[in-house]
């Protein structure tokens, strides 16, 4: 299965948002865009919920290509102007909607093993999974 068109070019973004720390801030900017659709909110929030358990250290039973993926999803998601511009009215989800269900699609396996492991811990972890972790910067300053 090959990957959208222009969705490299993303990857490489999901790289330096991985090496500089800023997973939780890009989970915080999808947050208040999913909260604007009802289409994808539950693809979304299981994509939310993966990063936050890796951001935490909880789970790292995700191999580096299906991070950078999900990661590069999320930024390709939050981009108002990629292959289709979000502005234009009507259609300027759908190339991100095609990303996000490419993604689920392609690592569908990780991401059920993902949804095993949510399923089977507490129920305060659980719903500690839907808290986004605070940014880098706020991590610091709280410390």
């Amino acid at each position: 299965m090959d990957a959208p068109r222009g969705f490299s070019r993303y990857l490489g973004i999901a790289e330096r948002f991985l090496a500089r720390g800023r997973v939780p801030a890009l989970l915080i900017a999808v947050a208040r865009k999913r909260s604007r659709l009802k289409l994808v909110k539950s693809d979304l929030r299981l994509l939310q919920e993966l990063l936050v358990a890796w951001v935490r250290g909880e789970y790292r039973g995700l191999s580096r290509q299906a991070l950078l993926s999900v990661i590069a999803a999320l930024a390709y998601f939050l981009s108002p102007v990629d292959i289709v511009p979000d502005f234009i009215f009507g259609i300027g989800l759908l190339d991100d909607l095609a990303v996000l269900a490419w993604v689920v699609r392609r690592w569908q396996s990780e991401l059920d093993a993902f949804k095993v492991w949510r399923d089977a811990q507490a129920v305060e972890t659980q719903q500690a999974l839907r808290e986004l972790p605070a940014p880098r910067a706020e991590r610091v300053q709280g410390s």
